[in-house]
């Protein structure tokens, strides 16, 4: 069955050109020229994956993101432009697994559609236990594999598919320094190009998470130059 993307952004030009690109993929597309209108069709028709502009009319990206992370963990790649750097940290903080900066080379699109895509299929085959399933526990920390549930002094922590990852990655080894580009690898594989600064951004928004159950949350550190660690005690 083929996979589904949703393809946002008031360019009608780039809209037909990756559109055209994806659809040689194998993919199937559904085209939108603006938030609101994505909103009503995604909710109403599911996608696999959403690629979304920041700046659009009638609801930007920002606010869509909003919108559909406060319904599912749909993986989401922004595309942004090279003035708009608080917007794609802002971006990545509310829960987009990825950023893309315009003009950018539709290969490069497809390489990162792919590896997320790849991710989520790898959770879903786990929760339907057709992959080996594993339960990590480090403290208050349990990170459910099978079920992609990561749980907090008994909570739920809501995380993305490239969160889930950079979490399994720190909490497999307590103590052990994960450098950036070791982290790059374990949530995006090591064929993808990523700025240190999108790691950066995801682990700011992993510790607003936890912190939003264990305000006391510490567990994360940060060692300046070197990459981060997860503490275990």
């Amino acid at each position: 069955m083929k996979q589904t993307i949703a393809l946002v952004d008031d360019d009608r030009n780039l809209l037909t050109s990756v559109s055209m690109t994806l659809g040689q993929e194998g993919y199937q597309v559904r085209t939108y020229t603006d938030g609101e209108s994505a909103l009503q069709a995604i909710s109403a028709r599911p996608v696999d994956l959403a690629v979304l502009d920041i700046k659009m009319p009638r609801m930007d990206g920002m606010e869509l993101l909003q919108r559909l992370r406060s319904r599912s963990a749909l993986p989401v790649i922004f595309l942004t432009s090279k003035d708009e750097e608080v917007d794609e940290v802002m971006g990545l903080r509310l829960g987009a697994d990825d950023y893309i900066t315009k003009p950018f080379s539709q290969r490069l699109l497809l390489e990162r559609i792919r590896a997320l895509l790849r991710r989520n299929e790898s959770s879903r085959a786990e929760a339907s236990g057709t992959a080996p399933t594993g339960v990590i526990k480090r403290g208050d920390l349990v990170l459910d594999e099978s079920k992609h549930q990561c749980l907090w002094r008994g909570q739920d922590v809501h995380l993305t598919v490239t969160e889930f990852l950079l979490v399994k990655a720190l909490g497999a080894r307590p103590g052990m320094v994960k450098s950036r580009d070791q982290l790059i690898d374990a949530a995006y594989g090591e064929n993808i190009y990523v700025d240190d600064r999108t790691i950066d951004s995801h682990i700011k928004r992993l510790r607003k998470k936890f912190r939003g159950i264990d305000d006391s949350f510490n567990h994360i550190e940060t060692l300046y130059g070197i990459g981060y660690r997860y503490k275990d005690t």
